[in-house]
């Protein structure tokens, strides 16, 4: 079976990073985890395209993608995901929770202490040294 393609934004604004809370998951291992938004890939489809689209839908937020951070293969007991990172900019202070039920701006040293999807546990250990 081939990685779902999933690209995940790390949106920083005054040195802060956005985390997002998913909800309830069909998934027990995914509920409730911390993550940083994002979402699939659409056929045609380039990375920046699906990140800026992604973040619309899950945000009502705009963002400027400014350069690719990490791409990293996980597999999950159901299925795998290649989560394709980048390094993003907000273009407005304004975000609005249309698919999480939390969001924190924490500072790179501060991530560790959430309780992570285990996809994104990568990208935490990288952004800790920022």
């Amino acid at each position: 079976m081939n990685p779902i393609q999933v690209l995940a934004a790390v949106i920083i604004k005054d040195q802060k990073i956005l985390c997002v809370q998913r909800g309830t998951h069909k998934y027990p291992y995914l509920a409730n985890k911390w993550e940083f938004p994002g979402g699939k890939m659409e056929e045609g489809e380039t990375e920046e395209q699906t990140i800026v689209r992604e973040i619309r839908e899950e945000l009502s937020m705009e963002i400027q993608p400014i350069k690719h951070l990490l791409s990293h293969t996980h597999h999950y007991p159901d299925f795998s995901i290649e989560l394709h990172t980048w390094l993003c900019t907000p273009l407005s202070d304004e975000l609005e929770l249309n698919e999480h039920q939390a969001f924190v701006w924490l500072d790179a040293q501060d991530l560790k202490e959430l309780d992570w999807a285990e996809a994104d546990v990568a990208v935490v250990g990288q952004l800790s040294y920022l």
